[in-house]
């Protein structure tokens, strides 16, 4: 396995710029480092027409409008949960993304602000997340859900919550989701030391975010342990292939498959994990919105 040569040249920046790790810097300065550099890794995005913060049930989010009349009413919608180990991340920080996703898709796009661990442990993420969805879906015919890493893990657990309820969702989008509390995939010991995740960062995410009571049900944070996964939304699973979180993401993937789940899986040869929203680096990262923004117009009829 050879990682993107833009990659290895970022990933050897990173390093150079030294800091302390992870588990030694406080959540605050962390949030704080992760929002402020966003906008510079993703570079420019595209436009959109109209971008409002408002809150849903008392959950702040920001809707992103790419049509010319930001007032009229449209079948179809997104809704959007950042990455960041349930711990870090905002709508700050996915600002660009989402604002490029939404012009793509040419949908809106309803960016979550779901509460963090560890003030907020498991499963307040995952519950503010579900009540966001549904309040869409009180508005819009089709609704699509999509997210990175810890994001996408809950887009799938969203997913299965909305099985359960018998509420359609016509598309789950999960970029290198996590989708088990475990870490003894093969692309765990693959890329233990990787720069841009690895065992240990992620150990510490869990150790924040399961850090209340108990943690069940597990498909509300580790959708691979779920009991069945048929008849959940059809699925587009984005992996990268210098990522830990790789194998159980398309362990996920071959999961829905096995249950007559429409997936689509698509890894990315030398990208790292969180390489969506590095588009000032790399163009793969432009080439995976686009492919979810046309996977969002396929499942809703665009």
């Amino acid at each position: 396995m050879a990682l993107d040569p833009k990659i290895t040249a970022y990933l050897e920046e990173v390093r150079q710029l030294g800091g302390a790790p992870l588990w030694e810097t406080p959540v605050a300065e962390l949030r704080e480092s992760t929002d402020q550099g966003a906008d510079e890794l993703f570079g420019a995005a595209d436009a959109v027409a109209a971008v409002s913060d408002t809150a849903a049930r008392g959950i702040p989010l920001r809707i992103y409008r790419p049509n010319g009349d930001p007032a009229s009413p449209a079948a179809t919608a997104i809704v959007y949960f950042h990455g960041g180990g349930w711990v870090i991340g905002s709508i700050k920080s996915h600002d660009r993304f989402c604002r490029t996703l939404a012009a793509r898709a040419g949908v809106p796009l309803i960016a979550v602000d779901y509460r963090l661990a560890p003030e907020h442990p498991f499963p307040a993420a995952i519950e503010d997340c579900w009540a966001v969805t549904e309040w869409v879906a009180e508005r819009y015919e089709r609704v699509a859900v999509a997210g990175d890493s810890a994001g996408g893990q809950l887009a799938a657990s969203v997913a299965l919550r909305a099985r359960d309820a018998g509420l359609p969702l016509a598309l789950q989008a999960l970029i290198y989701p996590v989708t088990d509390h475990a870490f003894d995939t093969g692309s765990y010991l693959e890329f233990t030391d990787s720069a841009s995740l690895n065992e240990r960062q992620m150990r510490w995410f869990w150790d924040h975010y399961l850090s209340g009571d108990a943690a069940e049900p597990a498909q509300d944070h580790s959708p691979l342990r779920a009991p069945d996964v048929a008849g959940v939304a059809p699925a587009l699973v984005i992996t990268a292939e210098a990522d830990p979180l790789r194998d159980e993401a398309e362990a996920y993937a071959q999961r829905l498959l096995a249950a007559g789940v429409a997936v689509e899986l698509h890894r990315y040869e030398g990208m790292v994990h969180g390489f969506a929203r590095m588009s000032s680096v790399i163009d793969q990262a432009g080439e995976a919105i686009t492919e979810i923004a046309d996977a969002v117009r396929r499942a809703c009829g665009g």
